[in-house]
């Protein structure tokens, strides 16, 4: 993360600023890439409507997720062109032939999904209940038979099936994103799912040099550019005896890792 710690420590003086030119192309950039992500995604729904209407079943799924996972990379490759954004994300890929995982990353904004669904095709996903009504992802979401948090005992039975019948679950175990650095108290759910499928815990560290769509920063506010955000395997953990014994220790081991990492600097 060697860039990112330059451009933080280039930024890091409050008293710098974007110059007026700057101010415009930042807000550009934004409306361009919130738009682009918008016509995805309106596009992928009414595709996934279409597709609801057949009898669901698990080549349905696939091609869900597969949809979900082209359209995001195809997104990302859009934001890399201009240098908007610059991305180190390919240690996911030494995870495609691996034994069923459960995928814990740290949160720090919303495109950290979007990030690690890019380079998987066939990943299950614990998304809250709320996204699988929202207008512009709802749609997408259901036909990749993401599995909604609302109801604690149905969400830990799909998930382990999930992983049974060997795909990769994909689980923030923070639960939403970070508001407390460097990271919140975590769920219990990673082991709890882990622990009844008899199935590894995967941790995954995302550092970045910007808070960009983290859980205080306001949609429509532009960023400073470009963004840096770099994803590294973490420890792989076995399946935990003791579930809450396990939460603190893979808590204490994201905020060992992640003090190492720079800090934002437009928090």
């Amino acid at each position: 993360m060697n860039e990112a710690h330059s451009l933080t420590r280039e930024r890091a003086n409050p008293q710098q600023r974007a110059s007026p030119l700057e101010a415009v192309y930042q807000c550009v950039a934004l409306a361009l890439g919130l738009g682009l992500l918008a016509i995805l995604c309106i596009g992928w729904s009414i595709v996934a409507l279409l597709l609801s209407l057949l009898p669901y079943s698990t080549w349905i799924r696939e091609l869900g997720r597969k949809g979900i996972n082209r359209g995001f990379r195809a997104y990302l490759g859009c934001l890399a062109l201009p240098g908007w954004i610059r991305l180190d994300i390919a240690a996911l890929d030494s995870l495609q032939d691996a034994p069923p995982l459960v995928l814990a990353p740290n949160h720090p904004g919303l495109l950290d999904a979007v990030l690690i669904l890019s380079r998987f095709t066939n990943t299950g996903c614990v998304v809250k209940a709320d996204l699988l009504n929202h207008p512009l992802l709802g749609a997408g979401a259901r036909l990749a038979g993401y599995i909604p948090n609302n109801r604690r005992y149905r969400m830990i039975h799909a998930a382990v099936e999930e992983l049974r019948t060997g795909h990769h679950l994909l689980l923030f175990p923070e639960g939403t994103r970070t508001t407390r650095i460097p990271i919140n108290p975590l769920k219990n759910s990673p082991g709890l799912i882990a622990s009844k499928a008899r199935a590894p815990i995967q941790t995954i560290l995302i550092e970045t040099n910007s808070s960009f769509l983290g859980k205080d920063w306001p949609l429509f506010r532009p960023p400073a550019l470009p963004i840096v955000i770099s994803v590294k395997l973490g420890r792989r953990f076995p399946p935990p005896q003791q579930v809450r014994t396990f939460t603190k220790e893979l808590e204490q081991y994201f905020a060992s890792e992640l003090q190492r990492s720079p800090v934002s600097s437009d928090r």
